[in-house]
């Protein structure tokens, strides 16, 4: 007790800021009832009880308040020394994927079991946060040329390029997202992100064109997912006719229909449409509602932390989460090609929950600092 009194000032836990704490927690108690409601029929099919996601999800959420609260009392500025060494650790995790230890599920390359699963590609965001908070603060100049920023740069595309052949486009367009947001605030000039986005640009149409792998049939089949709705569009199509079907105030909680085995795991980055279909577009709309709030908190945090670091660090963390909002709500409304990308704190999964929940305990501490200091 003693040591953890000298690594964080236990005494003063209650200075996390509220709201966030609360709103967190709303967002995360959500998600394992919508879990256990998406999940239902697929637990039943495939483990023979309705609560078999429910169960592990509610294992997720416990012992990822426990996570956020740790982190919540160790001082952030820890992590800035240790930034290098965790960007090392996180490319040989991802080269680890391309080993015997790799597990590949639906096609997809993006599981190490060593002992426990673990994605790589799910690491790679709080690490390009960690990593790149700590070297634009070191200067503010970095930020402001192409000498500054190739480091920064050079590594997000090196790790972008390694999660895209897993595949895994929607990981790394969160990554590229955070490695450029967290550079903009930092002083990146306009014309900076002109050329990165025309990079992205290109990249696009290579899979589009010139691609006939994996990202190709995606984007084929999102073009039209009517056409090919018993192939690639399959599930899209579902998701369409979940959010059709909920219509304003949807059919109640726990009555989906497209659920019931016509959604392809409702439980995962497609729960959204579940929730549309049960709750209608005014369960969506509070909770996208909620959503803001969370990201409009902690930019508020990042704009009064005491130090750049603080301040990139939580700016980060704000980009993740919007990003990833923005990037679930496209995929499962069609407005872009699906590319698995969890809904934060919502969609099934320990992974992505965990490193949520260990961001945001980042955030309560840069929040507890600044309210010691004011």
């Amino acid at each position: 007790m003693k040591g953890l009194l000298k690594l964080g000032k236990l005494n003063n836990v209650k200075h996390c800021d509220p709201v966030l704490v609360v709103l967190i927690t709303i967002l995360t108690m959500f998600g394992v009832v919508m879990v256990f409601s998406a999940s239902y029929y697929s637990a039943i099919n495939t483990s023979g009880t309705p609560y078999a996601f429910l169960w592990k999800q509610g294992f997720f959420a416990v012992s990822g308040f426990g996570i956020m609260m740790f982190t919540s009392l160790v001082d952030y500025h820890k992590y800035r020394r240790f930034a290098v060494l965790i960007a090392v650790i996180e490319v040989i995790m991802l080269f680890m994927i391309f080993t015997p230890l790799g597990v590949t599920v639906n096609n997809a390359r993006r599981w190490v079991k060593i002992g426990i699963t673990i994605m790589p590609g799910e690491l790679a965001k709080p690490t390009i946060i960690i990593l790149a908070s700590a070297y634009f603060s070191a200067s503010k100049k970095r930020a402001k040329s192409i000498t500054g920023l190739a480091p920064i740069v050079a590594y997000t595309v090196f790790v972008c390029g390694i999660i895209v052949l897993q595949p895994n486009l929607s990981t790394s367009i969160t990554v590229f997202l955070i490695s450029s947001g967290i550079a903009f605030i930092s002083g990146m000039h306009w014309g900076y992100i002109g050329l990165l986005a025309g990079g992205l640009s290109l990249v696009s149409i290579y899979l589009v064109f010139f691609n006939s792998g994996y990202q190709h049939d995606r984007i084929v089949s999102f073009l039209n997912p009517f056409k090919y709705s018993l192939e690639g569009g399959f599930q899209v199509v579902q998701s369409l006719l979940a959010l059709a079907t909920g219509g304003l105030r949807g059919r109640g909680l726990g009555n989906s229909v497209q659920k019931n085995l016509y959604l392809p795991e409702p439980q995962n980055d497609f729960i959204l449409a579940i929730i549309g279909e049960e709750l209608g577009f005014v369960g969506v709309a509070v909770l996208l509602m909620i959503f803001v709030i969370v990201v409009w908190r902690i930019f508020c945090i990042a704009l009064n932390a005491k130090d750049s670091f603080g301040t990139l660090l939580a700016s980060g963390v704000a980009i993740m989460i919007g990003a990833q909002v923005v990037l679930n709500v496209a995929v499962v409304t069609s407005s872009m090609p699906p590319t698995g990308v969890a809904l934060p704190f919502i969609s099934y999964g320990g992974n992505a929950l965990w490193i949520f929940m260990f961001l945001i305990g980042i955030v309560l501490n840069i929040s507890r600092q600044q309210r010691e200091d004011n």
